[in-house]
């Protein structure tokens, strides 16, 4: 006769020697205590250098803490840099055949390549790259940010990175949590080991590289996020020079590539001589056609660019994808190939140009007020100097008064303090009532 699994499991659960095996006498019966709630495992020390919350997280929290407050009221976001209009048609459907394409046998597919399907990478080097760079050349991933901290994976704990002051905040958050850096200085608000390089006015927000110091590795974001200000041909190709007589590897992001619009001011990096033998190029569909939920992007790594031993970075780059990666979703890269089409490209060029005109009615009504503003040409986003206040308390007065959140330059480094970013991926309707909002409370 047969035991049933269930009488099989209770009698020997039951018996007073099977499985089981008394508390040693030597272990610390804290970790063994009901109502213990820390494990003994050591936290990761770096984790603990790391200041205050994430930006962008700080930012919800503050807004939702107002609205707690003040439940009746009707916030209009110019914060955080998401995406609101609808994905089009055609790229929409290229998402929906890639589902429709799981439910049929003839169709399934399952693991795909870890660097990307092999049509979607021919692609992303035809259309966006005019050839400059081979398709095993680019790396298909979940997007931009993701891929910053693949890389740093990739880096390690003993390079010296440098950043522009104020930046995307990934840059210096990833380089703490890789342990690159040194505490956190209170006075300046930088991390020790890190370079800081100062974007200002006065120097059109991009770097002096020359007169900075050597860093290993050296993040460039254009058009810049947050002061929306485009590097021109001249300043890239300076920064090549400068990276490759010191031997740094260029990191460089072109997350907003698509909303340049000036003739002759470079969306990639490789469109500069040179760059492919010290510079790496991350990307993203998030911008590009609204994919900020969808998540798809890529990496570029060219196979000249080698490490000081002669190891090819891309060999190193495609370990950290293969090891901690099973690629982007396949339904998502079908997403990206109907980006990439005639149909796609010209849907996003529609996209970009509507940001762009929010991004025009922001900047003319702080300039008719009498602020400086930066940004808003080649980028969906507007820096507006605020006369020496503070940008948190600025912060602050406009989500009180006005009911519109915006993000405090401080929260983008040091260099940020005395400014104002705000976004245009918001509704027309939401812009235009935003400005209104403003005028009356910068009045």
């Amino acid at each position: 006769m047969k035991l049933s699994l269930a009488y099989f499991t209770l009698t020997l659960v039951g018996s007073s020697t099977a499985f089981f095996t008394p508390v040693p006498s030597t272990l610390p019966t804290s970790l063994y205590s009901a109502t213990e709630t820390t494990s003994g495992v050591q936290r990761n020390g770096n984790f603990a250098k790391l200041a205050g919350g994430y930006l962008f997280p700080e930012i919800a929290r503050r807004r939702n803490a107002f609205l707690e407050k003040n439940p009746d009221a009707n916030i209009i976001s110019l914060g955080i840099g998401d995406t609101t209009q609808p994905i089009p048609p055609n790229i929409l459907k290229g998402l929906l055949d890639g589902v429709g394409k799981l439910g049929a046998k003839e169709t399934y597919s399952g693991y795909g390549a870890e660097q990307g399907m092999a049509p979607l990478r021919e692609q992303i080097s035809k259309v966006l790259y005019d050839g400059l760079i081979s398709p095993d050349e680019v790396f298909v991933s979940d997007g931009a940010k993701c891929d910053i901290q693949r890389l740093q994976n990739m880096f390690g704990s003993q390079v010296r990175s440098a950043v522009q002051d104020p930046s995307y905040p990934v840059y210096v958050d990833t380089s703490v949590m890789m342990g690159q850096t040194g505490e956190l200085n209170e006075a300046t608000k930088q991390y020790d080991n890190i370079s800081y390089m100062e974007c200002n006015a006065e120097n059109g927000f991009f770097p002096d590289l020359e007169n900075s110091v050597r860093a290993d590795v050296v993040y460039l974001c254009s058009p810049n996020n947050p002061t929306g200000v485009a590097a021109t041909k001249e300043q890239l190709e300076n920064a090549v020079r400068i990276c490759k007589e010191r031997g740094s590897i260029l990191v460089f992001d072109a997350a907003y590539a698509p909303f340049i619009r000036t003739p002759g001011v470079p969306k990639s990096i490789f469109e500069i001589e040179g760059a492919k033998d010290c510079a790496i190029e991350v990307n993203s569909f998030s911008k590009y056609a609204g994919f900020t939920g969808v998540r798809l992007g890529w990496t570029v790594v060219p196979s000249s660019l080698k490490f000081k031993d002669g190891t090819p970075v891309k060999q190193d780059f495609n370990r950290v994808m293969t090891t901690s990666f099973n690629g982007a979703s396949n339904i998502v890269q079908a997403g990206g190939m109907a980006c990439l089409s005639p149909e796609g490209m010209k849907e996003i060029t529609e996209l970009i140009d509507y940001y762009l005109e929010n991004a025009k009615i922001l900047s003319d009504t702080f300039t008719k007020m009498g602020y400086d503003v930066y940004g808003g040409t080649d980028a969906p986003y507007i820096f507006v100097g605020l006369k020496g206040a503070s940008s948190w308390d600025t912060f602050s007065d406009i989500l009180e008064k006005a009911e519109v959140v915006t993000i405090p330059g401080a929260g983008f480094g040091p260099g940020g303090e005395g400014y104002l970013r705000l976004s245009a991926f918001a509704p027309r309707e939401s812009v235009v009532e935003a400005c209104e909002r403003l005028k009356k409370v910068f009045s």
